[in-house]
């Protein structure tokens, strides 16, 4: 029940912090209105680093299903302990997401662009190939992996006070090099939770959730945990062994 609710309010945090950061440059009349893709990488890092000071110290701040199924994947989490963070991150997601629409209440009224709300929620591609999508997902995410399970390892050094500011850099990085195809979800809640409540929520002159797409922000980067995981083990295995 602890890592439940750790990761349930870390989540919650990524998302209000992330996708408000989305909201203020997308939406109209917004004093960040227009303030580009910077601001919006800027946020997710700043939104990542916040999220794991706050949960890590319970659970570990994985505040990512793709970060705790990583860790099962290299032996440090059984699938039976990695429930309650799954299911934390996913209700998180949620409430931040509805705590981003509450804040921005006046804005969803004013903005007559659909995808512009929706994006205030969930991720969609610059161009929509899926099956280009969902590599560069793929790729972004194995990245992801690499730099945390990097970061937490003892060998380099890392102060475990700092790891989470780095997580923050390493995911404001990702924005930075990987963002422009896909938005960059690299993580399944953050996307799935929000585009469920952009789906239930009462916001003028929506779009619909786009589920035809939702797939892709989902099993990327469930693959490219995987694969960061494996790519990381596989250091090991020939450095260390």
């Amino acid at each position: 029940m602890h890592n439940f609710i750790a990761e349930l309010i870390g989540t919650m945090v990524l998302v209000l912090l992330g996708n408000g950061a989305v909201a203020n440059v997308l939406l109209k009349r917004s004093k960040g209105e227009n303030s580009g893709w910077i601001v919006i990488a800027t946020g997710w890092g700043f939104a990542v680093a916040m999220a794991v000071y706050i949960a890590g110290w319970v659970s570990g701040g994985h505040i990512n299903p793709a970060v705790t199924i990583g860790f099962i994947a290299i032996g440090e989490l059984s699938p039976k302990e990695a429930l309650p963070y799954i299911s934390g991150q996913m209700v998180g997601a949620f409430i931040g997401a509805v705590l981003v629409w509450l804040a921005y209440m006046p804005h969803w009224k004013d903005t007559d662009n659909a995808d512009h709300k929706l994006l205030s929620f969930c991720t969609m591609p610059a161009i929509r190939s899926r099956r280009h999508n969902f590599v560069t997902e793929v790729i972004a995410t194995a990245i992801l992996l690499l730099g945390v399970l990097g970061i937490n390892n003892t060998h380099n050094g890392i102060g475990s006070g700092i790891g989470p500011y780095l997580v923050g850099l390493l995911v404001f990085s990702i924005g930075l090099s990987l963002g422009g195809p896909t938005g960059y979800a690299i993580n399944p809640a953050r996307d799935l939770g929000p585009r469920i409540a952009h789906f239930l929520l009462p916001i003028p002159g929506k779009r619909n959730s786009d589920w035809s797409y939702s797939w892709v922000p989902i099993l990327g980067p469930i693959v490219g945990c995987l694969l960061g995981a494996f790519l990381y083990k596989l250091i090991f295995i020939c450095f260390l062994n």
